[in-house]
Parts: structure tokens; sequence; C-alpha cells
């Protein structure tokens, strides 16, 4: 039986100003098994960074506030960690790719000083130097890059180059979880898939577990053993990628997304958008937080909160699945 590593129980997470409040992360739930990749899908402001955020506790303390939640990492619940233990976590048991490869290295420190700097706070710190600057070589070598360019500057790299400096800087310490926040989204098609090729070999060969989150299935659909879509900080279904890829029964916001993907295979296909936008989190509807864009939309959806449909290891937060109702 596969061991959990990290399980979230009712996270919800506000974002307070003193003029209005951001409902981010709406009471989720989700678990990861030791090895397996989790793929977090939603539109841009479901609450897929924050929800990366809050795992490593690294949301603005003036404004964040996590009204409630569990988030157990092998065993421990984080969210009750003192300060230092939280440093000793981040970086050396979970790493985080962020999202813009372009500001998250420092532009006047060398690339490897900077994968330097996580090594020498961590599992390294008292091999010495020549420890470090083997390590270093090392995880460069790893993503691609010649150990020789260590010394470069951040802008002597291309966009994709930098991704990868990123991702040898996340592994360095051999994490056991990697969060990567949509790792492609700033890279062309062909440098695209050398990069998540290089991730999954490098998850495969170092047993790491992985949290995805991308707006793009077809990223999913080649990384993830279990898929959870966000919408509006909720996850509205959930399940393995078999389920969601391969099944019968769907959240129509996840049928949504499939109909506005290309097919090439079928011909002249107009893609069907999903109509309207994304609700404001000041001000959520009430009743089914998709209720405004849904084409099954009925008084009941408009009114109250949904349950989940549960089938095994798939569940769809939705009133058509309820015993009341059906298709």
């Amino acid at each position: 039986m596969s061991e959990k590593l990290l399980e979230v129980k009712n996270l919800e997470v506000i974002y307070k100003t003193d003029l209005e409040t951001v409902r981010a992360v709406n009471n989720i739930s989700f678990s990861l098994e030791k090895s397996q990749t989790l793929g977090l899908v939603g539109e841009t402001g479901a609450g897929k960074t924050t929800t990366a955020l809050a795992l490593l506790r690294l949301l603005p303390d003036r404004t964040a506030r996590v009204l409630q939640g569990e988030i157990v990492f092998n065993g421990k619940n984080i969210m009750e960690l003192e300060e230092k233990e939280m440093r000793d976590i981040r970086g050396e048991k979970i790493s985080m790719i962020f999202q813009d490869p372009m500001t998250a290295l420092n532009p006047v420190m060398t690339v490897g000083a900077q994968i330097a700097e996580a090594l020498e706070l961590h599992n390294d710190a008292n091999r010495g130097k020549e420890a470090v600057e083997k390590r270093v070589n090392e995880v460069l070598e790893m993503v691609g890059i010649p150990a020789m360019r260590k010394n470069d500057s951040p802008h002597q790299f291309s966009g994709g180059m930098k991704q990868r400096v990123v991702i040898a800087m996340a592994l360095a310490c051999e994490p056991e979880l990697l969060i990567a926040d949509e790792p492609t989204t700033a890279l062309d098609v062909t440098i695209q898939a050398q990069v998540l090729a290089m991730m999954n070999e490098l998850r495969d060969r170092l047993q790491t577990a992985m949290i995805m989150i991308t707006h793009d299935l077809g990223i999913i659909a080649e990384t993830c053993d279990n898929v959870a879509i966000m919408y509006a900080g909720e996850i509205i279904e959930y399940g393995t990628a078999e389920d969601i890829f391969e099944g019968e029964q769907h959240h129509p916001y996840t049928v949504g997304l499939f109909g506005s993907i290309p097919n090439l295979e079928v011909e002249a296909r107009r893609l069907s958008p999903i109509d309207g936008l994304m609700p404001d989190p000041t001000n959520l509807p009430e009743g089914c937080k998709f209720s405004p864009r849904c084409p099954h939309c009925t008084d009941k959806c408009r009114r109250e909160q949904p349950a989940y449909y549960e089938t095994g290891t798939h569940r769809i937060l939705c009133h058509l699945y309820s015993k009341e109702e059906s298709l």
C-alpha cells in the first residue's frame, strides 16, 4: 500500500485588506502519495498558486489569512510548526519552481552561487566548500547545463536555460516534494517539451513526488497520476488521470475545458469556449460557484452549495449527479 506524503484537509485562505476580502481558497482537500504527481488545473485566479504558497507557508503576512485547515506533511501538521522548523523544510524537504524564471533568479548573483546557497543552508552545510561545488556541478549537468557555466549570471542565459537553472535549484537538495508552478508557461513549444521530458526523467530517477500547477491539460496528461480541477478556489473535480481523461462523468466546467482544446483528429471542429468569466473572489455567488456560466444551471444550483458525488477515486462537486437530479 502506498504511503501518503502530503494530506491537505479543509484548507481555506483569504486575502484581507481594509476595503475587501478576497476568498482565494475555499475548503479544499486532497492528498499526495510518495513518488506520485498531482496536477492542479484551472483558469487564472482559480487559487492554484495560493494553494502552493500555503503548503510552504509563504503567503504574505500582512494580507493573507489561513482561516482553517490542516497541511500534514510526513505526519506533521506544518501549520503548527515554528518558523525555524519551516525553514528546515523549505528547499530541503519541499521545493518550489516559481512561475516566472525571469524574475525567480537574483540578477546580481551567478547561477552557481544561487544553487550553492540552498545547499549551504541545508544538507551540505557541514561538508565543506568542495562538496558544495561538486553538488552544484552535478545538478547543472543533471538539467543539461555544462558545469562550466556556473559562474555565469542569469542575463547570459536564454529563457529555457533559466528555467533549467530554477529546476536545478529546486532539486539540489533532492526534496521529497517538488511544487512546479506553471514551469513551462514562458517557453516556446519545443523548449517546453524538453523541460517536461527532463522533469519527468528527474522525478523518476529521484523518486520525488510532484504537484504540477498548470492550465494546460496536455501537460497534465503527460505528467500526472491524479488531477484536481480548481474553480473559484474550490476543487470541483478530483480523480486519477484515467478518471479525468477517460471517464464518462465530468463536471460541466471540466467538459468546457476539454471543449476548448483543439482536436487535430476531428476535421474542421469549431472550438467551444466557456461563456462568461471567473466570478469576483470578493463577491462569490451563492450556491454553486460555476452556476453563472453553467449550461445545466437550475434554481437549486443558484441556491445551494453542492456536495461531492463520489465513485471510487473520482469525485465531482455538482448537483447534476445528486439523487434528486440527473443528466
